[in-house]
């Protein structure tokens, strides 16, 4: 049986290669749709727990990680010689930028290598970590065909960029449409036939190039319009006008304008980079990408000028941020999830730490700071007590859990400054409030 015809009778095996906060909801679709599914994951830790039918993601509940293990049907592994097991292959690894903000291909790269050493005839591949045009064609492909296979008669590849929204309330895995892409027929129509088993509906594109251009167009426009707000709340600060009334206010026209909110700095694995990814390969073209990197430099000038509207606030109180006590509400990169790749909090804590403040945080959902790329801040989680709120020079809002009681922030703190607009409904102690 050909593999179209496996995947059309739900008898082809799936393999999920990086089991994080895209490839575990992805597995768990293919799995409850009736699937043999492998997931395969370097950290043995997701293994295990993932096989004690634990979930390690917040808003994955465990019950439902634990149907899946008993289903008899999935199991996780850490060994990659069982990737021949499998008939799709579905790529689900990061792609972060380097200190220098051009693209960071290695966790692609090293992938494609651990299976080149594994694949066999006959199987399908496919990409979902965003990248720049061109990744699938030029980069992974290449690195497969050191098996001594052959891309596009030995093995197929396919770029289908993912679209989580993790702990979003009214879309999942599930319902988003997925694009898909590559560049042959027979490839399109496995990518076709494979995600229409789990997904909504599937949008088919000309190639690998277009998929992962649509990808790319996505998060810029969020990135340009995000930038857009947040400079727009830098200029009507300046004029005490307040931007949140500003874009309520605006948002009740009922065509051509569509509401984007300021922050402290962009949050996520995909829009604080993907525009950085377009704009590293338009320099192959001779293409100056000057309206993208200008939105990139705003945004990423948003932490510095927050703790500016930190040491104002201060001041104000007479104090210099060397010295002072300042605690951080929320190391997640948006409100009510466990993920803090690419959170504005880090960077705001390291600036401040680098101007003398003594700085701690609190976030319900991350005990403990973990190591990342950038950072390496050793902190735990202090308790959202009265007498520790009390004690501290000035309370930050980087992230608005919805969790957080913002009354009992701003009774007992001395101060608050607030990123997000989570103290807009607070009748008492404004005096505290400074809005950034």
């Amino acid at each position: 049986m050909d593999l179209l015809s496996k995947i059309r009778n739900n008898e082809a095996v799936i393999g999920v290669v990086g089991l994080g906060y895209v490839g575990l909801p992805l597995l768990m679709e293919f799995v409850e749709k009736g699937f043999k599914t492998i997931g395969f994951d370097i950290d043995e830790r997701k293994v295990e727990k993932l096989n004690a039918g634990k979930s390690y993601i917040k808003h994955i509940d465990h019950k439902r990680v634990k149907a899946v293990r008993d289903s008899n049907i999935f199991e996780a592994t850490s060994d990659f010689i069982r990737i021949k097991e499998v008939d799709c292959i579905l790529i689900c690894v990061p792609t972060p930028l380097t200190k220098h903000r051009e693209p960071d291909m290695s966790f692609i790269i090293d992938t494609g290598k651990v299976l080149s050493k594994n694949i066999r005839k006959g199987q399908f591949i496919v990409l979902e970590s965003s990248t720049y045009p061109g990744t699938t064609e030029e980069v992974l492909k290449p690195v497969l065909e050191e098996s001594g296979l052959k891309g596009d008669s030995d093995f197929w590849v396919g770029f289908s960029p993912e679209r989580e929204d993790p702990n979003n309330p009214n879309f999942n895995t599930h319902t988003i449409p997925k694009v898909v892409g590559a560049n042959t027929e027979y490839a399109r129509q496995l990518a076709v036939a494979l995600y229409e088993k789990v997904i909504v509906k599937t949008v088919p594109v000309s190639s690998s190039q277009a998929a992962e251009a649509t990808k790319l167009l996505e998060n810029i426009f969020r990135s340009v319009n995000i930038a857009l707000v947040n400079e727009m709340k830098m200029i009507l600060d300046r004029m005490g006008i307040d931007v949140w009334e500003v874009i309520n206010a605006a948002s009740t026209k009922p065509f051509g304008f569509m509401p984007f909110y300021p922050g402290p700095g962009l949050g996520g694995h995909c829009i604080p980079i993907d525009p950085f990814y377009l704009t590293w390969k338009a320099r192959e073209f001779e293409i100056n990408t000057r309206f993208i990197e200008l939105a990139g430099e705003v945004n990423t000038q948003m932490p510095y000028w927050v703790v500016g509207k930190v040491m104002d606030a201060l001041n104000e109180c007479s104090k210099s941020i060397k010295g002072s006590s300042i605690l951080v509400l929320g190391a997640a990169y948006k409100k009510d999830i466990d993920d803090p790749r690419e959170s504005p909090s880090f960077k705001l804590i390291e600036i401040m730490l680098g101007k003398g403040a003594d700085v701690d945080y609190h976030d319900p959902f991350i005990p403990e700071l973990p190591d990342m790329r950038m950072y390496d801040i050793k902190k735990k989680s202090v308790d959202l007590t009265p007498v520790n709120l009390a004690k501290y020079d000035c309370v930050l809002i980087s992230t608005d859990h919805s969790t957080y009681d913002w009354d009992f922030v701003v009774k007992h703190a001395k101060l608050v400054v607030d990123t997000r607009n989570a103290t807009q409904n607070v009748l008492e102690n404004r005096n505290k409030i400074v809005k950034a």
